[in-house]
């Protein structure tokens, strides 16, 4: 190996090819040294951390646009989601955000709010900012675009889509069985908001498991959520407005968690209790779902798992095109006991002895 050559003192940026030819390597090893190729780890322990140390010594900065012009790759991705708010998206997102940077790329995130005119904007406008894939959570894009997409939770058979979804027959059989075992037989089912992706797929499996277990699903304790709202206020006037015309029933299976926060507290104003008087159940397992009182049973779905593997999917995708990849990846739900449900009619002193995770 010959001797290292010093740095020019011109003044300018040092390139790829004078920091090669100082380290005595070919550019070719140090851009997948810094660039973290999949190859990478093939370059000995001692060469990657020569790279990584002259790199950071001549503070060296990757000429990006010479990359994309060579790759036709920006190492950027679109994020589009109904709204960001505490719950459901801010775990998936992290998840999500996490992975994204240990991989070297950016994002950019849209919320459409549940708007259709935003729902078919939005792809266009990412694609315009040279995005290389899209990642979708709780959105189902409306035509097919040409570049690789990785969607969470939503149940549209579009060609090009990689899917990554729940088990909702799976999340409707622990849920209604477990309450099924307390003795509850009159139960009051919320079903999703219209415009969100998952609505119909859970709906269909609960009446189905319910048919199977032998609960009737009756309509008048049907809520259908309306309001484009996420926010406890989703549950809330929905619960009261069923509660003031009947009180005949002893649970409730809600939507999402943050739904079960609002019907808990439509309970309570109305002078009854939770779960003596009516249990709750969830879905999410957000993170404020173990600190309510009462703690929340609810169905938890992997979320952290699922953004995880959504955008390793999508990393994926975008590094080989021409790859066979997979339409759908399924998660398994868990049901998670706590203190929202309990036996029919049960007495303080059995509440206490109710498993709790």
């Amino acid at each position: 190996m010959t001797g290292k050559k010093p740095k020019p003192d011109s003044g300018k940026p040092i390139t790829l090819k004078i920091l090669a030819e100082y380290l005595d390597l070919s550019p070719a090893t140090v851009s997948i040294v810094l660039n973290n190729s999949p190859v990478a780890k093939s370059i000995s322990t001692e060469t990657r951390q020569r790279v990584h140390a002259a790199a950071q010594k001549f503070d060296y900065r990757p000429n990006l646009h010479a990359r994309m012009l060579r790759t036709r790759l920006t190492n950027t991705v679109g994020v589009i989601v109904p709204e960001v708010s505490e719950g459901y998206f801010t775990r998936v997102m992290l998840s999500v955000e996490q992975y994204l940077l240990q991989e070297g790329y950016l994002y950019f995130t849209v919320s459409h709010l549940c708007r259709p005119d935003l729902m078919e904007e939005y792809p266009d406008l990412l694609i315009k900012r040279s995005v290389d894939g899209f990642l979708s959570i709780n959105t189902e894009l409306r035509h097919k675009v040409a570049l690789p997409v990785v969607s969470i939770s939503s149940h549209a058979k579009i060609p090009g889509v990689t899917n990554v979804v729940l088990d909702h027959d799976r999340a409707a059989k622990v849920a209604l069985r477990h309450l099924y075992d307390l003795g509850h037989r009159r139960i009051a089912f919320m079903k999703g908001n219209r415009f969100v992706s998952d609505s119909e797929a859970r709906w269909e499996a609960i009446v189905g498991i319910a048919r199977e277990i032998g609960i009737s699903v009756r309509p008048e304790l049907c809520i259908q959520l309306e309001k484009n709202s996420w926010s406890p206020d989703l549950g809330y006037p929905p619960v009261r407005e069923l509660l003031s015309r009947t009180r005949d029933f002893t649970a409730i299976f809600s939507f999402n968690d943050t739904a079960a926060i609002g019907a808990i507290r439509a309970i309570e104003d109305v002078g009854l209790d939770c779960p003596r008087d009516i249990s709750v159940i969830g879905f999410d397992d957000i993170i404020v779902a173990e600190y309510l009182s009462p703690r929340l049973t609810t169905v938890r779905q992997p979320l952290h798992q699922m953004g995880t593997t959504a955008a390793e999917l999508l990393v994926k995708r975008i590094q080989n095109p021409d790859a066979p990849f997979q339409d759908e990846v399924w998660f398994e739900p868990e049901l998670v006991v706590r203190e929202s449900t309990a036996g029919v009619h049960s007495s303080p002193s059995s509440k206490s002895k109710r498993t709790k995770r």
